[in-house]
């Protein structure tokens, strides 16, 4: 069983004024504090931080129709260089709240049209709760990749260097197979070198004698 709204909320709105008189308009803004997990893993909206609401609450026959715009402050870091970034993000949202026993026209609810009830948002008491629009109309303008800018060069794959501090900043690259070979001939030398010392020691040996 859900748990009963709490008016008392923030994210809660109340809207008996409206009753249900069809093209009945209530306007009001708020400023909350972002709930919990308003984002993605690498930005979103700060836990706490402020987002101003204004809303539009207008009476339709199926229920009330809720539009209105948020604005919060985004902070998350480069997806390329992993810099902290902040933004500004304003978006516009629109969801419908259904009354949950008839509609204005007496008409009651289908008890078993489930799968429609699944996308249906509902008003409890008058009451409705904003943040599971608030939320999806966040999360879908976020950006998937965010870049502090759109031409940022990243970090260095060989060092992790921030490469917007030193453009001209590269490795020299070493053909791994080359390097192998290096190896392998540097082994021998010093073997060669090695026999060569030793042989000159044999000799030297034989001179004195």
């Amino acid at each position: 069983m859900n748990a009963r709204l709490d008016h008392r909320a923030p994210l809660v709105f109340d809207t008996r004024e409206l009753g249900r008189r069809p093209g009945a308009l209530k306007r009001l803004s708020r400023s909350i504090a972002a709930p919990k997990d308003l984002g993605i893993e690498v930005i979103g909206v700060r836990e706490g931080a402020t987002v101003e609401l204004d809303l539009r609450l207008e009476s339709v026959m199926e229920g009330v129709l809720v539009t209105g715009t948020a604005r919060a402050p985004l902070t998350g870091e480069c997806v390329r260089c992993l810099e902290p970034l902040e933004r500004e993000l304003e978006v516009d949202y629109q969801e419908m709240y259904s009354y949950p026993d008839a509609d204005a026209w007496g008409r009651t609810a289908d008890p078993d049209d489930d799968a429609e009830e699944e996308d249906t948002l509902f008003l409890e008491d008058d009451l409705l709760d904003l943040e599971p629009v608030l939320r999806d109309a966040v999360v879908l303008a976020l950006p998937l990749q965010p870049v502090c800018r759109e031409d940022c060069l990243g970090l260095c794959p060989d060092c992790g260097a921030r490469l917007a501090d030193d453009p001209d900043h590269h490795h020299d690259a070493v053909d791994i197979r080359w390097a192998a070979l290096q190896g392998l001939a540097e082994t021998i030398q010093g073997g060669e070198k090695d026999d060569m010392g030793g042989a000159d020691a044999g000799v030297d040996e034989k001179q004195e004698k």
